[in-house]
């Protein structure tokens, strides 16, 4: 089936059409970051405004690159996806309510989606030689700005959560460490980019804490200490090694940018690796936009090889918040319409 689908759970205002799983036949993204650049970080109201201003002339786009020279691309869409949450709230109603006026305007089904399910599908997005392919039971990593989390998926559409960060998520982590070193906004891409210059031997020159949650943290049932993260302390030692030791070189900036990176790599692959040791996977499935970050995928490709596994990672273009994956995990059958989806709020905390 054809699904055009609405990504806003943030600051990315996407409109995408998507046929049978990982047909892409568009995606458009209108960035946000040039209007948050100022503040450091995503501002909710300054967000969900350009969501409404950009919206209608995003989802055009979509169609118009999707059905080139269609009289009536409409009718070529079976149905209407869009992200219900997680997210922020301000950000995903307007996309959620936009979905809801196009369902009632076409008479087409709606389906909510749940943004993190969409994240561990965007590895499957322009990838047809994956169909039929035998890869669950799957682990997920699902690692962006907002969510660090471990997910277990024995059948296809099926998720349950194993762990998670308790506090900040491996993103955020990383934009924070930027900010702090002046390095602009967001600061992920340039941390990689300075810790690629650092040999493999000084990734380790400053060793930072690995982020663990022990023992006896509250947790909810299910949940295991050992599948959930903890980045707030690693903020707070690079905070106190920066007063301590402040950078007086460039070399000095990307030792730190190296160091702190790896100890954001580490907690992610070895609690993955402690995940792989309770369960039997054929794959692990990684996606967010934390995802595309080159040493987190270098460690990645080496466990999956040492564990004999698939590793399915997306496309770059497919790793941060777009509007390919919502359609994508609909038009797949994955997410289906909900008899009372144009009565349902948006959930701004909705669980895997």
């Amino acid at each position: 089936m054809t699904v055009l689908g609405i990504e806003s759970s943030c600051d990315e205002t996407a409109v995408a059409v998507v046929r049978d799983g990982d047909e892409v036949l568009s995606s458009v993204v209108y960035s946000q970051v040039p209007l948050h650049q100022p503040y450091g970080g995503v501002v909710p109201e300054v967000a969900s405004r350009a969501h409404v201003q950009k919206i209608r002339a995003v989802a055009e786009e979509a169609l118009v690159q999707a059905f080139p020279n269609d009289p009536d691309p409409w009718a070529k869409v079976d149905a209407i996806a869009a992200t219900r949450g997680p997210g922020l709230a301000a950000a995903l109603l307007v996309g959620w309510t936009f979905a809801k006026g196009l369902a009632l305007a076409l008479g087409k089904p709606l389906i909510p989606v749940n943004h993190m399910h969409a994240h561990l599908w965007s590895v499957r997005l322009g990838k047809p030689e994956l169909r039929g392919a035998d890869l669950w039971p799957q682990l997920g990593l699902a690692v962006s700005g907002g969510h660090s989390a471990f997910v277990d998926s024995p059948a296809p559409g099926t998720f349950r959560l194993l762990g998670q960060t308790i506090d900040d998520a491996a993103g955020e982590a990383l934009d924070k460490a930027a900010k702090l070193l002046g390095l602009g906004y967001p600061g992920g891409p340039v941390v990689d980019r300075l810790a690629r210059t650092v040999p493999p031997e000084a990734r380790h020159a400053i060793r930072f804490p690995e982020g663990r949650v022990s023992a006896d943290h509250p947790l909810p049932p299910g949940w295991s200490p050992e599948l959930c993260v903890s980045f707030s302390g690693l903020k707070t030692a690079l905070l106190t090694y920066v007063r301590k030791h402040p950078p007086q070189t460039e070399t000095d900036v990307a030792t730190i940018c190296a160091s702190y990176q790896e100890a954001v790599v580490d907690a992610l692959v070895r609690r993955l690796s402690h995940a792989l040791n309770a369960g039997a996977y054929r794959s692990i499935a990684v996606g967010g936009g934390v995802s595309l970050n080159s040493r987190l995928r270098e460690a990645l490709a080496d466990l999956a090889d040492k564990r004999g596994l698939t590793l399915l990672l997306a496309q770059p273009k497919y790793c941060g918040d777009n509007a390919a994956m919502i359609a994508g995990i609909a038009s797949a059958g994955l997410a289906h319409p909900a008899p009372d989806a144009l009565s349902q709020d948006v959930d701004p905390s909705l669980p895997i």
